[in-house]
């Protein structure tokens, strides 16, 4: 089956999920390979079998380059820890899920199987290249481009949100989940790729440490009833996944051209893995 012929399937069954962007109305009806609410706004399945919610184009700083060596390195597995970690907050039973700031997918692949592919999961990013990457992988996962402020779904429509370090919009979060969703949330904490940062920033430089204070003074302010996990790993580095490591995270674009050529000719044997997952069991 095309791409798109897949999309237009998930679309079609779950069509009562999504929400006209323009209008805000609930999708009326599929027709062919478009979504068209009661007003008369459509929009269709693209060719990768995914959807577009937004009307104009969004420059990020997520090229094909980086979201390509980040698919090579979570392949590898640098996040299962954490994916395990995020799958054993879910109930067992299926669920309607969100992945937040999906970028190429990975992530939202691996869960999915590691729940054996029971639940109806759609992962969402503002990068139309990181989606693009998505719609490749084997998996049922539905990928969209959209945009974290207006998530173009139905109030009350999803049991659970998952986040992989992205950022938030908590009172669309609110609005989209069911009475008592879950939002499981991961941050990264201090010693998360540690080795990388100190390699590539000197003792003086702000991005030499790092605290995730703020975020996570946030969420408990917002949700005050969220447990916390730790989770903390060492990862082997596979040899020829050592300078991709480097170019999937941000902290390789600060970092002074002499540092990055440093830190690419110095291979590391292993990092640290080191975050928080923030569990919300019943958003209300």
């Amino acid at each position: 089956m095309k791409k798109i012929d897949q999309g237009t399937a998930f679309v079609r069954e779950h069509a009562h999920l999504f929400q006209c962007p323009t209008c805000r109305e609930p999708y009326e009806r599929v027709e062919a390979h478009t979504l068209i609410c009661p007003n008369g706004h459509t929009i269709d399945v693209n060719k990768k079998g995914s959807l577009n919610f937004l009307n104009h184009a969004v420059d990020t700083e997520y090229d094909d380059a980086m979201l390509e060596a980040r698919r090579r390195v979570l392949s590898a597995g640098l996040f299962d820890g954490i994916i395990k970690a995020v799958a054993d907050q879910l109930p067992t039973d299926p669920q309607t899920l969100l992945d937040v700031g999906t970028g190429e997918g990975t992530p939202l692949a691996k869960l999915l199987d590691l729940r054996h592919n029971q639940d109806v999961g759609i992962g969402f990013d503002i990068s139309k290249a990181g989606v693009n990457l998505g719609t490749q992988l084997d998996s049922p996962a539905f990928f969209m481009v959209a945009d974290l402020a207006h998530l173009p779904f139905n109030e009350n429509s999803l049991d659970a949100i998952v986040e992989f370090f992205s950022p938030s919009a908590y009172d669309e979060f609110n609005r989209v989940l069911k009475p008592g969703g879950r939002l499981v949330k991961v941050i990264p904490n201090a010693g998360y790729l540690h080795e990388l940062r100190e390699m590539l920033y000197p003792v003086d430089s702000s991005n030499h440490t790092y605290s995730n204070e703020k975020v996570l003074t946030r969420f408990m302010e917002r949700y005050p009833q969220a447990s916390q996990q730790t989770v903390t790993y060492t990862w082997d580095i596979p040899a020829d996944k050592y300078v991709d490591l480097l170019h999937m995270t941000p902290l390789h674009w600060g970092a002074r051209p002499e540092a990055q050529a440093l830190a690419e000719s110095t291979p590391l044997q292993r990092v640290t893995v080191d975050v928080t997952v923030l569990m919300v069991p019943q958003v209300d």
